[in-house]
């Protein structure tokens, strides 16, 4: 159920349209945006808000930046302060019978390797004496990835084929992936570009940053191993992402800002920020599978858990002049915390599979099986200040 505190934004085929709609959620019903702004009920948004909700992405209406996404949620919050009015019920379509959509065209995306116990976890499985790289806590690590793979939530995803070296032969095979894993992560939407040459203070970065989503990028870990070095990622990561449909605005979050961890060594001057720049976002990995009767929790952890925030990532990102576009995703990386069963990848939980993970249906998982779908929710808060962030749901086919 999404809250008056809520209201993101995404894309969704209504019933009785043949294109996307710009719409927002709340209750249980999507709302058409497009359609409140042509009938006037939402007075004070500007002729050019007006139009740019008629398109079948968000990327037109988020380059008016964000004092125009601030006129429209106090008009839609104003609107529907006492539930959906009845002359704007025939805007309001049951989420159950709507087809959601990406909710915006990603011109590039970028994933960062931004939580300490995810890749301290990870090098200790690689490197037991020397987890963490010497330039881990001086640079907010990333790759760029593959923006044309990234898919919306409900899409199945196809097992990939690649090279694998198995220890006991000399040359490298050719099949599919026996390490199918997720990777539990959040992404950023920006929403104001910058031009190529001119770097992003980190004190202005949060002004770049629309809202938020869910992340889960596939990773085929044995294709990943073999191939990573001396480069890194590539043919294990680009064959699909998926994202949940709903852009979360910051102003919804700033509710759940949290202290920033502390950083040592400290950092370089252009990526010092103190202050309230994380998100106390809890995020859980869920498992559905044909032989299981429900769905059995793999993960639970929280945005707050990362050492680079989102700030300082935007900052490295265009410190070197790069210009990022509207539109553009950047992910945060898989994001684990230091309790048990806080772990945001199997890679990581069954310890490159020496571990199995035991499911109530007798059967273990190392990596994932066909049929096995994989859910990603989030949400901050309870009840009418609650945050939700919807699902982030995708099923592995052969």
């Amino acid at each position: 159920m999404f809250t008056l505190a809520n209201l993101p934004l995404g894309v969704a085929q209504l019933p009785g349209h043949n294109s996307g709609r710009i719409v927002t959620a709340f209750q249980d019903h999507a709302v058409d945006l497009a359609a409140l702004a042509e009938e006037n009920h939402l007075p004070n948004l500007s002729p050019q808000s007006r139009q740019m909700l008629g398109q079948p992405v968000l990327n037109f209406f988020m380059a008016l930046g964000s004092a125009e996404r601030k006129v429209l949620r106090a008009d839609l919050q104003s609107l529907l302060a006492k539930g959906i009015p009845s002359y704007v019920q025939h805007h309001a379509y049951p989420l159950a019978d709507c087809q959601m959509q990406m909710p915006c065209w990603v011109p590039n995306y970028t994933d960062f390797y931004s939580s300490e116990y995810h890749a301290t976890n990870v090098g200790r499985l690689f490197r037991p004496d020397n987890p963490l790289l010497p330039n881990w806590k001086y640079v907010p690590i990333g790759y760029h990835g593959r923006a044309s793979s990234i898919v919306v939530s409900g899409t199945d995803v196809k097992r990939p084929s690649g090279q694998i070296k198995l220890a006991d032969q000399d040359r490298p095979i050719y099949g599919p992936t026996r390490q199918m894993d997720f990777e539990l992560e959040t992404a950023f939407v920006v929403g104001r570009s910058n031009p190529i040459g001119q770097p992003v203070p980190v004190a202005e970065a949060e002004a770049h940053i629309y809202g938020m989503l869910l992340f889960n990028d596939w990773s085929a870990r044995d294709i990943q191993a073999w191939e990573y070095q001396p480069l890194g990622p590539f043919g294990a990561k680009n064959f699909c992402s998926v994202v949940s449909p709903w852009i979360v605005t910051t102003e919804a979050l700033e509710p759940y800002r949290v202290e920033s961890p502390t950083q040592d060594p400290e950092p370089l001057d252009y990526l010092k920020l103190p202050g309230r720049h994380h998100y106390d976002i809890t995020l859980e990995v869920w498992l559905s599978a044909p032989s299981l009767t429900e769905e059995v929790l793999l993960c639970r952890t929280n945005q707050r858990h990362l050492y680079w925030s989102q700030a300082q990532q935007l900052a490295h990102h265009t410190v070197t002049g790069c210009n990022l576009e509207v539109g553009d995703l950047c992910a945060s990386g898989t994001i684990s915390g230091p309790e048990p069963g806080s772990l945001g990848c199997l890679l990581e939980t069954t310890r490159r599979g020496q571990e199995p993970v035991q499911l109530p249906d007798g059967t273990t998982r190392t990596f994932l099986q066909d049929g096995d779908e994989i859910i990603l929710r989030g949400y901050c808060g309870s009840g009418d200040a609650r945050v939700d962030f919807g699902e982030c749901r995708s099923r592995v086919i052969a």
